[in-house]
This record gives C-alpha cells, structure tokens and sequence, in this order.
C-alpha cells in the first residue's frame, strides 16, 4: 500500500463511514456532499487494494479487513486528537461546532433550556440539537457520534459510558390557583381522594413512585390521566382540577398559575447525571461543554 496517498482527511472519513454504514449520514457527519463522500471512497478503496463497504439493501456492511482496521484506525485517530487538544487553548466565544445531547422532555425543560441561553452568550458560534433519549441505543449511538451528551437518571448509565452526577431533584405538589380543595394546604385523605395526572414515559401506565409509597402506607390514589411526557403536566393541572406530584424544577416559573406544595407523603427525589462516551473525553469543547453543565446544574 502507498502511504504517500493517505492524509488525516481520508482516514477521518473511512473511520466515520465504518461507524455510520451510510453514505448519507456520514456525509452528513462530516459536512460533504454524498458525490465529495463517494469520491473519498474510490480513493480508499484503491489506497486500501479493498471494497472496504459494499452496498445493501439498507446502508453498507464493511469487508473483513474493514473490519479489522476499524479499532486501530479509530484508537490511532483518538491519539492524534488527544495531542492535538493538549495542546491548543480553548476559546468558547470563537468556537464553531454542533453539539447533540439526549434527554426527556422534563430534563429539556429543566436543564437544556438554561444551557442554550447561556451558550448563546458564551459559545454564540455553537449550535445546539436536543434529541428524545432512547436508553437502548444510547450506546451506539455516541460510539458514532450521533449523540455526544445525554442527561438522565445515573442508574440508566450503560457500564461502557462515563457518568457524572449533575444535580438531586425533589417532587412537589401541584394544584391549580384557584382550586376548591386545596388552599395552600392538603392532607393524605384529600391527596387520595382528588384526581390525579400521572407521567408514564413509556405511556399508557398508571403508577409510578408515589403509588409505591402509598401502597406501603395501605393506601391509593386516584388516576385519571396518564400522559408521556411531564411539560404538559403543569398546563393541564392549570386548567382543572386535577393535581399532580412533579419534579420541582419544570414549575419554578409556573407559579402564578399554580399552588406549589409539598406533597403529604414523602415521596423519594432522585438524581441527574450527564452521561458520555470515552471518545469524547478529552475533546475541549466537549469537556468545556460539561464543566459548563456542572457550574449550571449547581447555581439552578
């Protein structure tokens, strides 16, 4: 093989075309139109004397030596990046770039939302894509590249991805301001009695922390609406006379329209941890972008 041939540029786009298995996603990845991709590709193929992708019915499956080049393409590639962010200083303000980052609808509103209008002031050549979280693709997906930064409860952490722990979270009680049952205050029997919105991520169920609280106190509660996601909890509370227990952080700016409590059972907080893979770990905007997390998560 004729080394002479090879620059960083090509082999950057061999080890993104063996993770995507895609001509359109990696040229998407790499910001090239899908001819400048293909054309990168002839020329792999000859430097390799290899098919190195074949086409399929959906995406490309690479050769065996693909295959095998794939770790140490990837591995040798990571060095070159941990040398080069060693040594260059980095600038928020003058830094160009797209950072993904996966969380729930209730981390978006909770935590996303601060970050974007603080990065529009500090990284203002940043742009920012949220994503829904998929727990069971997580994994391959920051592998790829696809995902850089996920947010969620630090037990869901697959083993292979680093984790660090952001900020713990309480529930409170919701109520409408002018509900007839609770004026600023409510008690268990009238918590049990009223009608309940429940968040069931996975949708369609109609239990969840509180009810396994209750149910060792020997009691229950009265469901009547199960929703997917949290932010329209609070809207829906507004309007009726429903009541739901809530992660505090997605009603610090609902006040007006809500009575805000404690509930009268307690009811177990829990905590968020940003998560991410090891690719990424050295990365300056990367890591920049995770101090910054951790600074934010603390003055909320």
């Amino acid at each position: 093989m004729d080394t002479s041939q090879l620059d960083f540029n090509l082999l950057v786009t061999l080890d993104t075309l063996l993770a995507e298995r895609n001509v359109t996603h990696a040229a998407r990845r790499l910001n090239l139109s899908q001819p400048a991709l293909s054309t990168r590709l002839a020329r792999l193929r000859d430097i390799f004397d290899d098919p190195l992708l074949l086409p399929v019915q959906r995406g490309m499956v690479p050769t065996q030596k693909a295959l095998e080049l794939q770790p140490r393409l990837h591995e040798a590639l990571e060095a070159v990046r941990k040398v080069v962010a060693t040594d260059s200083a980095f600038d928020p303000a003058r830094a160009k770039g797209t950072i993904r980052i996966a969380a729930s609808d209730y981390t978006q509103s909770a935590l996303l939302l601060p970050l974007v209008h603080a990065l529009r002031q500090e990284a203002p050549g940043l742009r920012i894509s949220w994503h829904s979280l998929d727990l069971t693709s997580l994994q391959g997906q920051m592998e790829r590249g696809a995902i850089d930064l996920a947010i969620n409860r630090p037990q869901t952490a697959p083993e292979q991805l680093r984790m660090r722990v952001l900020c713990r979270e309480d529930y409170v009680l919701i109520a409408r301001a002018g509900h007839p049952a609770v004026r600023g205050r409510i008690d268990l029997d009238q918590f049990c009695a009223l009608d309940h919105v429940i968040v069931s991520p996975d949708g369609g169920g109609f239990a969840g922390p509180t009810d396994t609280v209750l149910e060792a106190m020997g009691r229950s509660r009265h469901v009547v609406l199960s929703t997917p996601g949290f932010l329209i909890v609070p809207m829906i509370v507004a309007k009726s006379d429903m009541i739901a227990v809530v992660p505090a952080r997605i009603v610090r700016e609902a006040r007006e329209r809500l009575q805000v409590l404690d509930p009268p059972l307690g009811v177990p907080g829990f905590e968020l941890a940003m998560i991410w893979h090891d690719r990424t770990t050295t990365h300056p905007l990367q890591r920049w972008l995770r101090d910054r997390f951790v600074t934010l998560a603390a003055e909320l």
